[in-house]
């Protein structure tokens, strides 16, 4: 492994090329791969996997010696935002192997065992950052420092191009569904592309190198400092970050057609994101940039509720084909029109698209 780490740092742009194309040779399989949807999305898996490790061996990258004593200490502990994102990269894949050999039914128990996983992780990296916000879930690392907009432009096109071709499959149609399965990350896709974001931290890491091991705050010292808003902060993450696994434990209990699932996991997100507004504006709770751009990006999350059965089965699929009919004859606009309401009818079948986790 330490072989191959030093390989993936002394060859960084020829790894991300073969990353490249490999995504793009996955349009080129046979269509016979596409009969069943576990070998497309075992492929996905592997691609996502290979691109979340080398891009940590990357910016892992001790620059002195300095910084390899931090860089030893940091590898001591466990790398949750690394695991975060693999478990993100082999979610989709273990819904449709777990529907395909056990039911449509017992594939909540998969998923709710999925999304325990994460909850576990999640409050561990939670308090292992000293209670700072989870940022895209917790796959990108919390620094606590401002953007700069300048650095995003120079390197933004190179990155979007990486990010597309991740989640592609052999067909027309499941290509175009790979391309839903990332609704809910849009916002980041556009605005912050979550390995973008780790590519940030690492240049800063490498400028501000830390003299000595920064203590991190206890639950207790963090709430007597931050006294109500902190209470509030905390609550707003807890609620997020419990929020799927409640849903998924609700859908396998009344099942997917029920009201109450949506009804109590659109209330937890609103109660959640509430607290963590009203506690914005606390001079004690100072918000960067990076926190900013992830509450709105929480607040975009609630559209995929429109997705979600049983609002989608009763209101949204009869809009979309409604929307459709009366553009249909429509040149041009009718046809791209009835390819979107296709791709979002065959996302919305998954949770794991649109869970928004």
């Amino acid at each position: 492994m330490e072989a191959y780490k030093r390989w993936v740092r002394r060859n960084k742009e020829y790894v991300h090329s073969l990353e490249s194309l490999a995504n793009g040779l996955t349009w080129l399989l046979p269509e016979r791969f596409s009969e069943s949807e576990i070998v497309p999305e075992a492929v996905t898996s592997i691609l996502g996997i290979m691109t979340a490790v080398n891009e940590h061996i990357i910016e892992t990258t001790p620059t002195n010696p300095s910084q390899m004593h931090t860089r030893h200490m940091e590898a001591s502990s466990f790398p949750y935002s690394l695991f975060l994102t693999l478990m993100k990269d082999v979610e989709t894949l273990v819904e449709v192997v777990a529907q395909h050999f056990y039911g449509d039914d017992n594939r909540w128990n998969f998923l709710a065992v999925t999304e325990a996983t994460k909850v576990l992780a999640r409050l561990a990296l939670l308090r292992n950052s000293g209670y700072k916000m989870l940022l895209h879930g917790g796959e990108t690392t919390n620094d606590g420092n401002s953007t700069n907009d300048a650095e995003q432009q120079d390197v933004r096109g190179r990155l979007l191009q990486q990010q597309q071709g991740q989640n592609g499959h052999f067909t027309p149609q499941g290509r175009a569904l790979s391309a839903m399965s990332r609704f809910g990350e849009n916002a980041r896709m556009l605005s912050d592309p979550t390995w973008f974001r780790r590519v940030e931290h690492h240049q800063r890491a490498v400028m501000e190198l830390p003299e000595t091991e920064i203590k991190r705050p206890t639950m207790s010292s963090f709430l007597s400092e931050k006294g109500i808003s902190g209470s509030l902060f905390l609550m707003g993450e807890v609620m997020f970050i419990a929020r799927p696994l409640v849903y998924v434990l609700l859908i396998r209990k009344y099942g997917v057609k029920s009201w109450l699932p949506w009804l109590v996991s659109l209330s937890i997100d609103i109660i959640g994101m509430t607290s963590s507004i009203a506690c914005q504006k606390d001079p004690k709770l100072p918000l960067s940039d990076p926190e900013k751009d992830e509450l709105r990006r929480r607040k975009l999350l609630l559209a995929l509720y429109l997705m979600r059965d049983p609002c989608f089965a009763k209101y949204t699929r009869q809009r979309l084909e409604s929307t459709g009919k009366t553009l249909e004859h429509v040149p041009v606009v009718g046809f791209l029109t009835a390819k979107l309401i296709e791709l979002l009818v065959g996302a919305q079948t998954r949770y794991t698209y649109m869970s928004g986790s």
